[in-house]
């Protein structure tokens, strides 16, 4: 009996190229929130962009948004194991609840090779909105050239114990590399603190 080999079907693998750009994906306006009757300063998110967002940058972005909060609340009351808190930048992301497995199992396979991402992935934080300190985002802008992601972000912060604020920029610098993507450097800037007073009604 002869056993001849043949090929069945065959899918090229097209090679990801990123297209230059600069983009502000994130920033804040004065909204009109129904429930308060008030205007509320609110994160908007550039759904534009999003539509047509490669994976790579959205890493980049799914990355800098585990560290610094950005409007979460609980998906209902808070699961046990702290796994439905909704923020504003991952859902947009297509990336689920914040720290969920939808979440880190992207950034572990865009950083596979990447320890030292790994490692602050494992200190993934759970912290919703009214927390006696906190910081968010302010305002996000990506940049692409080439194979360069660079993300640049103005974040601000407070502490309500101590009546403190404060302000300041980061930028992180990634290369997209062999289907895989290498935070390169971060350049952070030193916060510029405030004090505030209370005032009692």
């Amino acid at each position: 009996m002869h056993f001849n080999e043949f090929l069945v079907s065959a899918k090229k693998v097209k090679s990801l190229n990123l297209i230059d750009k600069n983009v502000k994906f994130l920033w804040r306006e004065n909204l009109y929130n129904k429930e308060l009757e008030t205007e509320i300063n609110s994160i908007v998110i550039n759904d534009e962009y999003i539509k047509n967002i490669s994976e790579p940058e959205k890493a980049a972005l799914g990355y800098a948004a585990v560290f610094i909060e950005n409007e979460c609340e609980w998906d209902g009351n808070m699961a046990e194991n702290r796994g439905n808190l909704k923020c504003k930048i991952l859902p947009a992301l297509n990336l689920g609840y914040q720290c969920s497995n939808t979440h880190l199992e992207f950034l572990k396979r865009w950083f596979r090779n990447n320890e030292t991402v790994l490692k602050e992935l494992e200190r993934c934080p759970t912290k919703p909105d009214g927390a006696t300190e906190q910081n968010t985002f302010d305002e996000i802008n990506i940049d692409i050239n080439e194979n360069n992601i660079t993300v640049f972000f103005n974040g601000s912060g407070y502490n309500l114990r101590e009546s403190e604020t404060w302000n300041w920029t980061e930028k992180h610098y990634f290369e997209f590399k062999e289907n895989e993507l290498i935070l390169i450097k971060k350049n952070i800037s030193p916060k510029e603190h405030h004090t505030f007073e209370v005032t009692e009604n």
